[in-house]
């Protein structure tokens, strides 16, 4: 099994312009879902984020490709990441109290939870787990040939009905990528780094705290990098998100409080806490209330198919 990559790295941007190309949609159906979540963000509003109590549920399935029994990670590491999933969206990570101070008011419970799926898209019962042996060393985000049983991967479930998790050995020193809402159904989901999901087995630091499925499902929930989108990083690009402040680009490892990197964000600087950086696992543990509206606007325009049958299941938990 490779070794895990010492800086985080993730291919949801290179992903999502190379399906730019191979399916014309994407671009527009992106416009369309913007127009359509910057509505509905302007709605629900920031502080009916602070007395809402609904929480939404999302089924999810996790597709383990491996070809060593190394790469056959254990059911405990899959639920070890579906536990850091649904205390991160929920703000009861351990470490969520460490916001520094001028933060805290942005900080917020993203009233989110994960399930594993309980009934597979033919009707019979599952554990919301599939295995497959491959004959593949590794893959590629280019080719995205995990996420098919013909090029050595794993047909998606449903990705209407399911939040697909593709876990696997990745090239390039990549730690995962996701599918921003609006791509082709069939690539539709979440690919992780084997060594960077869950919290045991073969999880190795500095990201052994499941904060890759974190960032990518950010991703999966239309969620930019928090320093932008745009190839070259400057202190004039923005995630969508208001209450993130600009930075210049990505921060990686375990930065000190504060760090400056565009003027106007002096004197706190960069939230770079927040789950949307590249710093380790151990120095990311926010989302703001913004990118909380962002998510759930999300999840009532281009996610709501999955929010409502994750309604469904949520009446069996």
């Amino acid at each position: 099994m490779p070794r895990t990559p010492q800086r985080r790295n993730c291919a949801t941007v290179q992903t999502y312009f190379a399906l730019v190309d191979s399916y014309p949609d994407y671009r527009k159906n992106q416009r369309d879902i913007e127009m359509a979540t910057q509505k509905a963000t302007r709605t629900l509003g920031l502080d009916s984020l602070r007395t809402m109590t609904t929480v939404v549920t999302l089924p999810v399935v996790v597709h383990i490709i491996h070809r060593t029994d190394q790469e056959n990670i254990s059911d405990a590491q899959v639920h070890s990441q579906i536990d850091v999933l649904n205390k991160d969206f929920r703000g009861t990570n351990s470490d969520f109290g460490q916001v520094p101070q001028p933060f805290q008011s942005l900080a917020g419970d993203a009233r989110i939870q994960f399930v594993l799926a309980r009934e597979a898209p033919d009707g019979s019962t599952t554990t919301g787990i599939t295995r497959t042996k491959t004959a593949r060393a590794s893959f590629d985000a280019a080719s995205q040939a995990m996420k098919a049983t013909a090029t050595g991967g794993t047909d998606p479930w449903d990705t209407t009905r399911y939040l697909n998790i593709w876990v696997c050995t990745l090239q390039d020193s990549l730690l995962g990528y996701a599918q921003f809402p609006g791509g082709p159904p069939e690539t539709d989901g979440v690919v992780i780094l084997n060594t960077a999901f869950g919290t045991t087995g073969t999880a190795k630091a500095p990201f052994n705290l499941g904060r890759t499925a974190t960032h990518e499902i950010g991703h999966f929930l239309n969620l930019s990098h928090i320093w932008g989108e745009a190839r070259i990083s400057t202190c004039d690009d923005g995630d969508y998100v208001d209450d993130t402040p600009n930075q210049l680009g990505p921060n990686t490892g375990k930065p000190n409080f504060p760090l400056v990197s565009c003027p106007a964000s002096k004197p706190n600087g960069d939230m770079f806490m927040n789950y949307m950086d590249y710093v380790d696992d151990a120095a990311m543990f926010m989302f703001s209330l913004g990118q909380i509206a962002r998510m759930h606007a999300t999840l009532e325009v281009a996610r709501k198919p999955l929010a409502d049958a994750g309604a469904q299941l949520a009446e069996t938990v």
